[in-house]
């Protein structure tokens, strides 16, 4: 497997694939000159494109928030079901 690029480096990156874009050159030539395969240009253009460094940073800290609260949501239903068939005697 290849190098991790941090949300900071892949926005840096699609900025740089505009710029080399706007200068004339065609994408795939774009794309190969930052060093990634097109599939994964276009994966982080679905998810990153448009988004700014600071944004980027801010929807990370939102995706890991939103799963912590996923988590415990998960870890209280699964312990009402415990309690409540603890209830019925059904242990």
């Amino acid at each position: 497997m290849g190098k991790r690029h941090t949300a900071e480096e892949i926005v840096a990156k699609l900025r740089q694939v505009e710029v080399l874009c706007g200068q004339g050159r065609a994408i795939a030539e774009a794309i190969r000159a930052i060093g990634v395969t097109e599939v994964t240009y276009y994966r982080w253009r679905n998810e990153y494109g448009g988004l700014k460094g600071n944004q980027v940073k801010r929807l990370k800290e939102l995706e890991a928030e939103n799963a912590r609260l996923r988590r415990a949501v998960s870890d209280l239903t699964l312990d009402t079901q415990i309690l409540r068939e603890a209830a019925r005697g059904n242990f």
